[in-house]
């Protein structure tokens, strides 16, 4: 039997300073159901949102903002906007001192310090490797949006600061609780890698130096959605459970109710 390509929504609006932001919604499952459309969205920060970006995000009829920035983004970044009417929920998946020193290198670091922290693969390992380290250790985190999600907190938006890496496996981890066919959640990752989505990189020296093409090649690992990093989540669970059902059950600890009432939620009949 040939395999369909998953159908991605494409249609999505362009908002002006909230950086990759779309709605999940009809993507695939095994069973052929699909994410409705409007219940889960997922961007970067929502920091600098312009008043329109806020009026539209306000219009979603969110219920619940998922943040998994930690408290050196959002002193970097700033905190959110506020959304009236809208649960802000910050749930950092990363700790604020891990790799403190390496991410003050890339905004910092010259050329030299960047071509020996991040040449020959170095870059990509360290991001395949943190994708391993989220799955494996916030299990507990993940676990307590899920089950958010499964009572109240839908319609709902995830994001860190880019909108990829941490709100992309946790919006990964949702899916394939669902059953959405992994080519299809595949498919709405490598969407963070589309140059308009990709977080704008922050450098103190923002000259012609500073920001070479050689100096933006070093960091585009780093910055881009990549699906090596997202096998790397697969091969965590697969090592680490054995199976993706051991990881939703044993790992995630969710229940066949906790699971079916997010089915309710997100899913169409």
């Amino acid at each position: 039997m040939t395999q369909q390509t998953p159908q991605v929504p494409q249609a999505q609006p362009e908002l002006t300073e909230v950086r990759n932001f779309r709605d999940v919604g009809g993507l695939p499952t095994v069973d052929g159901r699909r994410v409705r459309e409007g219940r889960l969205f997922r961007s970067g920060h929502l920091a600098h949102a312009t008043e329109a970006d806020a009026a539209f995000l306000a219009g979603l009829g969110l219920h619940t903002i998922f943040d998994f920035r930690n408290a050196s983004d959002i002193k970097l970044e700033g905190p959110d906007v506020t959304l009236p009417g809208v649960r802000h929920v910050n749930i950092p998946l990363t700790d604020p001192a891990d790799g403190a020193e390496f991410w003050a290198m890339v905004r910092d670091g010259e050329l030299d310090q960047l071509r020996s922290a991040l040449g020959d693969g170095k870059a990509a390992a360290r991001m395949a490797k943190t994708y391993r380290h989220i799955i494996t250790t916030r299990t507990e985190d993940h676990s307590r949006v899920l089950n958010a999600l499964a009572e109240d907190s839908v319609p709902a938006l995830m994001h860190c600061a880019a909108g990829k890496d941490r709100a992309g496996l946790s919006v990964a981890v949702t899916l394939l609780a669902v059953g959405v066919e992994r080519d299809a959640i595949e498919a709405d990752y490598l969407k963070s890698d589309d140059p308009h989505r990709r977080y704008k990189i922050r450098r103190s020296d923002n000259s012609a130096v500073g920001m070479s093409q050689e100096v933006m090649e070093l960091l585009a690992p780093l910055f881009g959605a990549h699906t090596d990093y997202l096998a790397a989540a697969y091969d965590a669970i697969e090592q680490t459970w054995g199976s993706t059902e051991k990881y939703l059950t044993d790992g995630l600890k969710l229940t066949p109710a906790t699971r079916e009432r997010l089915r309710d939620r997100l899913l169409t009949d």
